[in-house]
């Protein structure tokens, strides 16, 4: 497998309003939906596609009421440069497998009660 790094190479550019901003929105979100099998087979990930498309939806739904077109340029920057990343094998699989901690599930993170977390051994 032959890894061209220009192949994934976008010029950062700002939107021009907020239809555009949609636009390229969508675009990102469907350019890393179609990507995900492909990212699954790369990674030799044992996670099923749609696990993988649900965390994609997870990660887009986190910034889904920012209102600042500046900000949303900025995300869409990042969101490239880790699309780009991962699709150019630039990431070792523990930088893919960081999205799938049970840390980053918001009910994983606190014990159900205070001596069940001092048992358990956390903090």
């Amino acid at each position: 497998m032959t890894i061209n790094p220009a192949f994934l190479a976008q010029r950062t550019r700002s939107s021009v309003n907020w239809a555009d901003a949609q636009a390229r929105v969508r675009k990102a979100y469907r350019d890393w939906l179609r990507a995900s099998p492909e990212i699954q087979t790369m990674y030799s990930l044992n996670i099923p596609v749609s696990a993988i498309r649900t965390k994609i939806r997870q990660q887009f739904e986190r910034h889904r009421y920012v209102n600042q077109l500046k900000v949303v340029d900025v995300l869409l920057a990042q969101s490239h440069a880790e699309y780009q990343e991962t699709l150019n094998y630039w990431k070792q699989l523990s930088h893919v497998m960081k999205y799938f901690r049970p840390e980053e599930d918001p009910k994983a993170r606190l014990p159900p009660n205070f001596i069940s977390g001092f048992l358990e051994g956390r903090n």
